[in-house]
């Protein structure tokens, strides 16, 4: 009597990791320069030359212009705290200005 041999069933390629990615890349002749890179660089690449379409919706992430008006929004707000000299306030304002800032450094 023959033993069954389970189909073995593909992860989907969201759910795998960057060096399960890199050795599917690999077994793909049009994907070149497979060890250079990062996890969404490969999904994408598997996903073009398998001819999967990538219709989930990118996050909706703020633009820098978008921060930094915000950031000027929030300085005029802290002027007006140093002028009614409220320092509790001043403070937590240039927390969150310093805050947006960082958050443009990394979204450029």
């Amino acid at each position: 009597m023959g033993k069954k041999e389970k189909e073995k069933k593909e992860k989907p390629l969201d759910r795998m990791t960057a060096k399960e990615l890199r050795e599917v890349a690999l077994g793909i002749p049009e994907i070149t320069g497979v060890h250079g890179m990062n996890k969404p660089e490969l999904l994408a690449a598997i996903k073009r030359a398998r001819g999967i379409v990538d219709d989930t919706p990118k996050k909706a992430d703020v633009s820098v212009r978008q921060i930094k008006k915000k950031i000027q929004e929030l300085k005029g707000l802290k002027v007006q705290a140093n002028q009614d000299r409220d320092k509790a306030k001043a403070r937590i304002l240039r927390r969150r200005i310093s805050r947006l800032k960082r958050k443009t450094r990394r979204a450029a």
